[in-house]
């Protein structure tokens, strides 16, 4: 499924994390598009392409679909609603997202960093803003023991890419 500049260093999630996102985000817009079934539906179908595999980051980080929508005030955009999972150290590679996002923390502790900006931390109740194109260059769980999460709030294009990786 969201600003986040102190030394530190990041090791990149496996391949798998990162095509497991991809494959979450595009089926859910796909299938939000396309097809009429229910949330609940759509969301058992979504989840098994979104758990992240074992490896670096966490195997417990996922990404789940809550709700996505045409906005009929706004012809041409949607408005996608995902909770983002971080098992203890979990973490999402740096990415850019289609887009104006807000992420609001429900559980734990997430540092975020947007381009050069510095990396903050955030907890339970605060939430930050990622402009359109902006490079999410830190996105991980603060803490390496206790789980973290997010609600994100995306509205972009119909059809776009929500997350793109950077390589």
């Amino acid at each position: 499924m969201t600003s986040m500049a102190a030394t530190f260093s990041v090791s990149p999630p496996s391949r798998s994390v990162s095509l497991a996102v991809i494959a979450g985000l595009a089926c859910a817009m796909v299938i939000g598009r396309s097809l009429p079934l229910t949330m609940d539906t759509i969301s058992s179908a979504i989840v098994p392409l979104c758990a992240a595999a074992t490896g670096e980051g966490s195997a417990l980080d996922k990404v789940e679909l809550i709700t996505s929508h045409a906005l009929p005030n706004v012809p041409g955009k949607r408005v996608t609603v995902v909770r983002v999972t971080y098992g203890p150290g979990g973490f999402t590679r740096p990415h850019r997202h289609a887009g104006s996002v807000t992420a609001y923390i429900t559980k734990g502790e997430i540092r975020s960093q947007l381009g050069g900006g510095p990396v903050e931390t955030f907890t339970v109740g605060q939430s930050f803003f990622e402009p359109p194109g902006s490079t999410h260059v830190v996105s991980a769980n603060a803490s390496t023991t206790e789980p973290a999460e997010l609600i994100a709030v995306f509205v972009a294009d119909e059809g776009a890419q929500l997350t793109t990786f950077l390589e």
